[in-house]
């Protein structure tokens, strides 16, 4: 088999499918790249087993055929060459040679029959949705996501699609972040998948600000998301995601209003001086300020004074500065909702006029 392209034609397909190439792996081949050529197209799949990344390139140059080269070394090529340039590629027996102007490269192969490839699932749930959505819905939750938790089904993010929401949720136990956007999707009745946690990293790794629409297919064990030019698949979690409407505090009598710039600086600054380990402040609520106080076991402490509209009753409450930031980073609005019941209650963090994501977050002994 042989092709000519451009680096650039190559090098981006190239970079989607080397990002679920593990540097570790069990078997050989999975450190490989398969590439297809037929019908004016260069297709390029990488695998984990438990993720698949597909992605294709229009060619004019070519005699088909298909083979394995090593992915890693292949896309490091790639990216060395000079830009402009065009690349030709000819694979025969166990060898492949890549040359561009005076380079020649000589890769070891290994037989495309040997390549794993995930089946074709069979979609119990197809919609379609613009690809900034999924973006969005993905990186204003995918932080919460627990990270090696004996409860395997934290260790992702819940995808729920209802006849007219998309929501994604995710927790670690001790925080919970939820987002939803309105769209009218095929479903007859709420649906819930968990896809796993690389997997939302990889895909929204290759995901785009853009309305350019993408498919999503659900079956049974498999998501499949579809660009027409890239075709993700990921296992998903076979497991019970926790009944996150239960957690979402229900009528807290103690709501300020923050402007959140000023708020997160103020906690930043105050966490520098929190125990490292447990990263927690204190939050003293009393009429009109808002004190956050940190302290460590070095004796050292911190304290910073927010002024604020409140007249109810004082609270003294503790979180984990770490996650109380990352919500409010998540939120892009210029004033933040906290809403409040008592010190062993949680928090809702929320924007002040967008209420699409919603933050919980657990309170800390002190």
């Amino acid at each position: 088999m042989r092709f000519s392209i451009s680096r650039e034609m190559l090098l981006k397909p190239l970079i989607m499918a080397g990002g679920v190439i593990e540097r570790k792996q069990t078997l050989n081949i999975l450190s490989n790249i398969h590439i297809k050529l037929a019908n004016n197209t260069l297709a390029l799949t990488a695998t984990d087993l438990e993720i698949q990344m597909v992605v294709t390139a229009a060619v004019s140059d070519y005699q088909e055929g298909q083979i394995t080269i090593p992915g890693r070394k292949f896309l490091d090529i790639c990216k060395a060459l000079p830009e402009g340039e065009t690349i030709e590629f000819v694979a025969d027996n166990d060898r492949a040679i890549i040359r561009c102007k005076r380079s020649r490269f000589t890769l070891s192969t290994l037989p495309a029959e040997e390549f794993p490839n995930i089946e074709n699932i069979k979609a119990r749930v197809s919609l379609t949705v613009p690809q900034k959505i999924l973006k969005y819905l993905i990186e204003k939750t995918q932080f919460a996501m627990a990270l090696q938790d004996v409860r395997f089904y934290l260790n992702g993010l819940l995808l729920e699609i209802s006849p007219k929401l998309l929501r994604t949720v995710a927790t670690d136990g001790h925080r919970l972040a939820m987002c939803e956007q309105a769209l009218d999707t095929p479903a007859e009745e709420i649906y819930q998948v968990i896809i796993p946690r690389k997997g939302i990293l990889e895909l929204n790794r290759l995901l785009e600000e853009n309305d350019q629409p993408l498919t999503i297919d659900i079956a049974s064990n498999h998501l499949c998301v579809n660009s027409g030019e890239m075709s993700f698949t990921t296992k998903l979690i076979d497991g019970r995601f926790p009944d996150y409407q239960r957690v979402l505090p229900q009528g807290g009598d103690k709501t300020i209003v923050l402007d959140n710039q000023e708020f997160r600086q103020a906690l930043n600054r105050a966490s520098i001086l929190s125990n490292e380990r447990y990263r927690s402040v204190r939050f003293i609520l009393r009429n009109d300020i808002l004190k956050i106080h940190a302290n460590n076991p070095e004796q050292e402490e911190a304290e910073e004074e927010l002024a604020i509209d409140y007249q109810g009753e004082p609270l003294d409450i503790g979180f984990n500065a770490s996650y109380v930031l990352d919500a409010l980073g998540a939120l892009d609005e210029e004033n933040v909702t906290l809403n409040l019941s008592d010190s062993n209650s949680c928090c809702l963090i929320r924007g002040e006029k967008n209420l699409a994501c919603q933050y919980v977050v657990m309170p800390m002994r002190l």
